[in-house]
């Protein structure tokens, strides 16, 4: 969810111009997972005190492109629901170890 500070930014044309090249400059894949990217993400968050610092908000050595899935891990880290990459549900539903995952 966009914060209310954000918002005018996210809607600027420079914004727009950044991001848009960004994308093009990785290829449109996630620099995480390969996956086709999604969301240009700044690795330091923005702020009412940085966002309108074009080092900060428009610097392309601060920005991720990520995939949804990398995204949310991302955003979602340090919440309270654990996240496991090495099991998986079968077709009956039940909680199993994905395939060469095993030690």
């Amino acid at each position: 969810m966009m914060k209310p500070f954000a918002e005018k930014f996210y809607r600027s044309k420079q914004w727009r111009s950044c991001r848009d090249a960004f994308f093009v400059s990785k290829f449109g894949m996630c620099e995480r997972c390969g996956d086709p990217g999604k969301i240009v993400h700044h690795t330091v968050y923005l702020t009412p005190e940085n966002i309108n610092d074009p080092m900060i908000s428009l610097n392309h050595e601060l920005l991720e492109l990520l995939c949804q899935d990398c995204h949310n891990k991302e955003h979602h880290a340090s919440d309270n629901n654990v996240v496991r990459d090495d099991v998986m549900f079968d077709e009956s539903g039940n909680l199993i170890q994905k395939k060469g995952e095993e030690e």
